[in-house]
C-alpha cells in the first residue's frame, strides 16, 4: 500500500476531529438546554443527580454550570447537606434560549397537541410552563377540533384515529362518501392532515385494497379493533387525488357574499367588476358537494360556465322551489 502525502493525511485527521467536536458539541448544547429546563421545574438538585441522569462526571457537571452561568443563565450552588444547583425564583428559559416568537410558536403547538386529548399534554404544559412565566399573552389561542354541535361520540372521534394511528391498530368506520354512498369500512390509519379548513385521514382501505382520503367530518361510528397493522410502501400521497372530472367554474357573486368567498378560496380567484360585483374563477372536481355549494349562495351567486353545471344549478332551484 502506497503512503498518502502528509498534506493529506492532516486534512483528513482535522476533518475527522471538526466532525467529533460538533458532534460532541451536539450533545453539549442538548445536555445544557434539558439541564436547563430540569432546574425552572426543581427548586433545587445536586451535581451528583445531574452526573448520574447525563452519564457524565460531577466535574462535568460544575463546568456545564460555568458554561451556563457565563452565557447569562442565572445559576447557583450552596453548599451543605441541604445544598445544591438552582436557579434565580424568577427566571424564565426564554430570556436566554427562546424568544418571544419562539416561545409563542411552542406554546401553539402544545395548545393544538392538547386539543387532540395527547395523554401526556397537560404534564408537557405544566413542566414547561416556566417558558412562559411573565407572558401576559399566554392564553392569546385556544384550539378546538370538534365543531359547535358535536356529540360526546364525535368528541371521541379525533382522539380515536390519533391513538389507532401511534399504535398502528386498524379502524373501523361508517363512511359517507361525496356522492352520497353509505359503507362500513376498514382501514390501516396513516396520518391526519389538515387542508382546506378541513380534517382528512389518509388510511389504507381494506375494502378498496388502496391508500384513500377520507374527510374527517364524514367518518362516523369509530371503533378501535385489536388487530395490528405494518405500514403499507406508500407513494408520496396526492392530496388532491380525486375520482371526479375538474371543471372550470366561473360564478358571478354580489358583495353579501364576498367574506364566504374569501373563507374558502384564494384572492387570485375573486376579481371585482365596475358594478360591484365579483367574479370568482376555480377549477374544481365536479361532485356533489359543488352543486350543494352554490346553491348555498341563493340569488347572490349566478353560474356563468360551464353551462351543464348552470343547467343542473338551474333544475334543482327548481326542485327547492316546488316543495314550497
Amino acid at each position: 500500500m502506497g503512503e498518502y502525502p502528509k498534506s493529506e493525511l492532516v486534512a483528513a485527521h482535522k476533518a475527522i476531529t471538526l466532525s467529533v467536536r460538533k458532534e460532541v458539541e451536539g450533545l453539549k448544547i442538548n445536555r445544557l438546554l434539558e439541564m436547563v429546563v430540569i432546574l425552572l421545574n426543581r427548586e433545587s438538585v445536586t451535581a451528583k443527580e445531574l452526573a448520574d441522569r447525563f452519564e457524565v462526571s460531577t466535574r462535568t457537571v460544575y463546568r456545564d454550570i460555568e458554561v451556563l452561568s457565563s452565557a447569562g443563565v442565572p445559576v447557583y450552588t450552596n453548599k451543605g447537606n441541604s445544598g445544591g444547583i438552582s436557579l434565580l425564583e424568577d427566571y424564565t428559559l426564554n430570556k436566554a434560549l427562546l424568544s418571544k416568537k419562539e416561545s409563542e410558536g411552542l406554546l401553539l403547538g402544545i395548545k393544538a397537541l392538547g386539543a387532540t386529548n395527547y395523554p401526556e399534554a397537560d404534564a408537557i404544559i405544566g413542566k414547561l410552563g416556566s417558558l412562559f412565566k411573565g407572558n401576559q399573552a399566554h392564553d392569546w389561542i385556544e384550539v378546538d377540533f370538534e365543531g359547535w354541535n358535536s356529540k360526546v361520540n364525535e368528541q371521541n372521534k379525533f382522539s380515536k384515529i390519533r391513538g389507532a394511528i401511534i399504535n398502528s391498530l386498524v379502524i373501523s368506520f361508517d363512511y359517507v362518501n361525496a356522492n352520497g354512498g353509505q359503507s362500513r369500512r376498514s382501514a390501516e390509519p396513516v396520518k391526519l392532515i389538515f387542508n382546506a379548513y378541513t380534517w382528512y385521514l389518509i388510511a389504507y382501505c381494506l375494502l378498496r385494497t388502496s391508500y384513500r382520503m377520507f374527510r374527517l367530518s364524514r367518518i362516523k361510528n369509530v371503533q378501535v379493533t385489536e388487530q395490528r397493522f405494518t405500514k403499507r410502501e406508500m407513494q408520496e400521497y396526492d392530496y388532491q387525488v380525486t375520482h371526479a372530472t375538474l371543471v372550470k367554474l366561473r360564478l358571478r357573486c354580489d358583495g353579501k357574499i364576498l367574506s364566504r368567498l374569501y373563507d374558502t378560496f384564494d384572492s387570485e380567484c375573486i376579481s371585482k367588476n365596475e358594478d360591484g360585483s365579483y367574479d370568482l374563477a376555480v377549477e374544481l372536481p365536479e361532485e356533489e358537494w359543488v352543486y350543494g355549494y352554490i346553491l348555498s349562495f341563493g340569488g347572490h351567486a349566478e353560474v356563468l360556465e360551464p353551462e351543464h353545471i348552470r343547467d343542473i344549478v338551474k333544475a334543482r332551484a327548481k326542485e327547492i322551489a316546488e316543495k314550497y
